[in-house]
């Protein structure tokens, strides 16, 4: 049987670039596309998917919300997060988040066909640099980036307000109440010691965690 494979990215160029190059693999079917984080949700709920290649950053449910929805599934497809993020700045959180694999959209096609198999095989994947990130996570020591002691909610939030959204912009995008965002505002610039928002784009933009 054929693994299947739904796409979500809110670029339509770069879902018919990973369809096209998956259409080539006798192993591999795309039985569905999406350009939304919900669309993606209702897609799986009505359809049998073994591996769903999700963006990050995309409208009406980022990937971290997708990821949370799908961790209260009981039948859910493995998720291999496609970012345009260097994987050195979020790819431990997207798999401490639920995910089975993270691959930069830089990545050569042959990857993406590897990085599908091998998750779909019940196995994580990782490249070399992100495996060595979790080894040294776990030694004693440690220096996390500041960042990373987010919750995936706080890190989607930051990464909304380092792009110029307003607090009441994030709200109504993850139709959240003004006082929760805020709330989560305030908790990001205390967890970083950032005073506010100049602080957070400059940090966010330090760290590569926006283009």
């Amino acid at each position: 049987m054929k693994i299947r494979v739904l796409v979500a990215d809110d670029h339509p160029l770069i879902r018919a670039g990973i369809i096209a190059i998956l259409a080539e693999m006798s192993d591999i079917a795309v039985v569905g596309e999406a350009s939304s984080g919900n669309e993606a949700l209702r897609k799986l709920a009505l359809q049998e998917v073994d591996v769903l290649v999700l963006d990050l950053s995309m409208p009406s449910g980022s990937g971290f919300d997708v990821l949370g929805q799908l961790s209260l599934w009981q039948k859910r497809p493995r998720v291999l997060v496609l970012s345009a993020h260097p994987e050195d700045q979020l790819a431990v959180q997207v798999l401490r988040s639920g995910a089975s694999g993270y691959l930069a959209k830089e990545a050569a096609p042959e990857l993406l066909v590897a990085a599908i198999r091998r998750i779909h095989s019940g196995r994580k994947f990782v490249t070399e640099g992100v495996a060595e990130q979790l080894v040294e996570a776990g030694e004693p020591g440690y220096q996390a980036a500041p960042h990373e002691s987010l919750s995936p909610r706080e890190l989607q939030i930051l990464m909304l307000l380092a792009t110029g959204r307003k607090t009441v912009e994030v709200a109504a995008d993850l139709a959240v109440s003004r006082s929760t965002a805020y709330t989560h505002r305030q908790r990001i610039l205390d967890k970083l010691g950032l005073a506010g928002d100049v602080e957070l784009a400059r940090y966010a933009l330090q760290h590569k965690l926006v283009e």
